[in-house]
């Protein structure tokens, strides 16, 4: 079976933003990098999470202002993780008993990556068909 680590993202390619970043702000980096999460920062220290479900649910549907309101306040924290070297399986596994869409991927310990949903379906959909 398929390592995490050869479908992750790797972690210098993460985009993050600082705990104090408005809700708006970060939702204006998700649309123009098309992509559906932010790690969180407090200075170095990966510190949770921000998707864009989480705009919806505890923002958007939580009837926070967007453009006063900070990712500290609706992120997801801490950030779920699974070693590098767990099979792709695994990391589904782990998404569907958790209801999340994104993984940080770590080795030692140490966040080195991060898998979302998306890249599981990319890699199923360019396997090869029998």
């Amino acid at each position: 079976m398929v390592p995490v680590k050869s479908v992750m993202v790797p972690a210098e390619k993460i985009r993050k933003v600082d705990r104090d970043t408005t809700i708006k702000a970060a939702a204006e980096q998700l649309r123009d990098h098309n992509i559906g999460s932010l790690f969180i920062t407090k200075g170095s220290e990966i510190i949770g999470i921000l998707t864009d479900t989480d705009i919806v649910r505890r923002c958007v549907a939580g009837g926070l202002d967007p453009a006063k309101a900070t990712v500290d306040q609706i992120m997801s924290a801490p950030v779920l993780m699974i070693d590098e070297n767990k099979t792709l399986l695994d990391a589904n596994d782990l998404m569907a008993q958790s209801h999340v869409r994104h993984l940080g991927v770590s080795r030692s310990g140490k966040l080195v990556g991060m898998l979302s949903v998306r890249d599981l379906v990319v890699f199923l959909t360019n396997l090869p068909r029998k």
